[in-house]
This record gives C-alpha cells, sequence and structure tokens, in this order.
C-alpha cells in the first residue's frame, strides 16, 4: 500500500522538499538556486523543467521509493481567491498557475511540479493547501478609502492555520471554536483575525500594507509614494522593490537578518535598536487593530515565523499586546510539517478535497 507524501516548497532561489510517511519525517532538503541559474529563465513557469529534476536528482540520491508515493502536496501558489481548505490540483489550476492569474511567485511552481509528478506516479494525487491567496475577508474589511483600490487577502495562510490549529489541539478544542491573532513574522509579516475559524481580516504581506518586514516596505505614505513614483527617477520595477524585496530592514539597515540585528541591539547600536522598535511598535498596533476586529473577545495572541526567535524582540511585543491576551510563541515556521500533514488528511480520509473552478 502507498504511504509516502512528498511536499514541496518553491521559494525564490530554493525548492524544499520532505517526504513523510504519516507523521515521521522520512527525508528533508532545501535544494539552493544560484541567482545565475534563476536568471536564465524569462517567467517563473519556465523554470518548471529545471525545479522538476533537482527534485528528482535529490529524491533519487536519497532512496526515496518514487512508486510508494501516495500524495504530493505543493505550496498553493498565486491562484485566484479561494476559501481555506486542501484542492487536488486539475488542469485549470494548472492553467491559472503558468499565467500567473493572481501574479507571479515562484510558489506557483509547487502546483505545477506536483501534479505533474504524480502523473508519473500510478494511483498518485496532486493537492495544493492553503495557498497565500487564502480570502476569507468579511465585506467590511475589503472597503478602502477609494473605490479604485479593494483590499486583498494574501497572506501566510499556510502557517497562520497550522499554527493556530495546533494550538487549538493544546486546549483540547478546535480551532473554530477560538478567536485568535495571529501574527507570523518571516520574510513578510502577517497579522490575521480569526474568528472561529476564519481569517476575517488580514494585512496584504505581499503588495505594500501593514508593518514592514525584513525585506518589505508595508504601509508606506499614499502621497509621498506617488511623488516618488513620478519623479522620474525610478521605474515601475525599481519601485516593486521597494515595496517588497528591498523595504524594511533592508532599506534601513542593509540586512534581512534578525539575528544580527539582535547581536547589534546587544552591542548597543542604537540606529539599529531604533529600527528594531519600531518593528515591534508596528506589529504591536496591526495586532491592536485585529483585536477591534475581534471586538476585544481574543483568546489568544499567537506570534510565528523565524523572526520569533529573536527573544528581546518577542519581550518588547508581548509586553505592548499582552493586556489584550495571553501571549503564545511558536518560533519558526513549519511548512513542510503543514503541507504533509494536509496531505495525511487527505490519505487518511480525514479531510476530502476542494474542487478548484
Amino acid at each position: 500500500m502507498k504511504q509516502l507524501i512528498l511536499a514541496i516548497n518553491p521559494g525564490s532561489t530554493s525548492t524544499k522538499i520532505a517526504v513523510y510517511k504519516e507523521h515521521k519525517q522520512l527525508f528533508t532538503t532545501t535544494l539552493r538556486h544560484g541567482s545565475e541559474e534563476i536568471s536564465r529563465f524569462e517567467k517563473i513557469s519556465d523554470q518548471f523543467e529545471f525545479r522538476k529534476k533537482t527534485i528528482l536528482k535529490a529524491l533519487i540520491e536519497n532512496d526515496i521509493d518514487f512508486p510508494d508515493i501516495a500524495v504530493i502536496v505543493g505550496r498553493g501558489g498565486l491562484v485566484k481567491p479561494i476559501k481555506s481548505g486542501i484542492y487536488e490540483v486539475n488542469e485549470k489550476m494548472i492553467a491559472h498557475l503558468h499565467e500567473g492569474v493572481g501574479g507571479e511567485h515562484a510558489s506557483n511552481l509547487g502546483g505545477i511540479i506536483a501534479a505533474n509528478l504524480a502523473g508519473e506516479i500510478d494511483g498518485c494525487r496532486a493537492f495544493i493547501a492553503d495557498p497565500v491567496v487564502v480570502d476569507e475577508l468579511e465585506p467590511i474589511a475589503r472597503i478602502s478609502g477609494h473605490p479604485l483600490f479593494e483590499r486583498r487577502s494574501i497572506f501566510h495562510a499556510l502557517n497562520q492555520k497550522a499554527i493556530a490549529k495546533s494550538y487549538a489541539t493544546t486546549l483540547n478544542k478546535s480551532y473554530d471554536s477560538l478567536n485568535l491573532i495571529v501574527a507570523h513574522l518571516g520574510g513578510g509579516v502577517s497579522v490575521g483575525a480569526h474568528l472561529n475559524g476564519k481569517v476575517i481580516d488580514v494585512n496584504n504581506a505581499l503588495n505594500g500594507e501593514g508593518p514592514f518586514s525584513p525585506e518589505r516596505s508595508g504601509t508606506l505614505p499614499a502621497l509621498d509614494l506617488a511623488k516618488l513614483c513620478f519623479s522620474g527617477k525610478y521605474t515601475l520595477e525599481q519601485v516593486k522593490k521597494i515595496i517588497t524585496g528591498e523595504g524594511g530592514l533592508v532599506a534601513h539597515l542593509g540586512t534581512n537578518s534578525f539575528s544580527e540585528v539582535e547581536q547589534k541591539v546587544k552591542e548597543g547600536d542604537q540606529k539599529f535598536m531604533l529600527i528594531s522598535d519600531a518593528f515591534a511598535y508596528n506589529v504591536a498596533k496591526a495586532i491592536g487593530s485585529m483585536a477591534v476586529v475581534l471586538k476585544g473577545n481574543v483568546d489568544a495572541i499567537l506570534i510565528t515565523g523565524g523572526v520569533a526567535y529573536n527573544t528581546m524582540l518577542m519581550e518588547k511585543l508581548s509586553e505592548m499586546v499582552s493586556f489584550i491576551a495571553q501571549v503564545k510563541i511558536f518560533p519558526g515556521e513549519d511548512e513542510m510539517s503543514a503541507l504533509a500533514m494536509n496531505g495525511l488528511a487527505i490519505l487518511n480520509g480525514d479531510e476530502e478535497a476542494l474542487v478548484y473552478d
């Protein structure tokens, strides 16, 4: 009987893969891709064959029995907005991932590669789970200050949902019985209001909204940004990089590493201390706004992501928001496990796959 689950998580310069047998991780690795290798491809989707070959090579080198793979779960990409859940990859999804219907991002390759590999294994099925475009926003949360601009739900849905469900399990409660604020602090920052199992409001963590992050600018003064765009000094691509990729810590301090920031703060560097405090301040404000969304009825504040390893920063952040509810810190992000456990839920019949249409 087929029992193996393969999880695939493509990033901008790497591809993470992991193989599980039920809850046990048998193998995991991060396949690094040099900038020269990646720059050869004009579009993200053009990287498909290159990434697939590197994945197959790693599986073979680590003696993974290819025919025993029952389920492949790819990182969900920028498909059209969908509700939370596990989706079987179909032709329409593949077409949308190739087109970049929701935007160009390396995660778009997750579903494409999963479907292609599954097609080469008898009885294997391909899925994505809780992609970044999961959309459960309340109608009122979509309204911005001008009808030309509607607020969009783009956030770390996979990790936020996994952490929230895991926390609920520790209480012997169901996720949909709790009101939670979950803050994912990684390369991007998303802060979501989880009301009875639905993220009814969250900042757009990709396109310039909410707190700044190690690499993203977050919300910027609108008129100043408009003036910069029409100054003639920047192209559209350069402005995009200011918003995503070269904003946040990178712009202020020249690094995207919070471990480096923490060390500089310990050494007494005043600039690093100010920017670190400003980061905590902005995240705390976002958490406070989500407490208002939940009308103050908050069971817990959950903080996750790689930045959560910074203990000094977490102490400051917790101090600012603990009056709202108890704060629980879950450092790191275990997206590979989250992907695999969604695959296991399908394999065990605990959940039914949704149809992308």
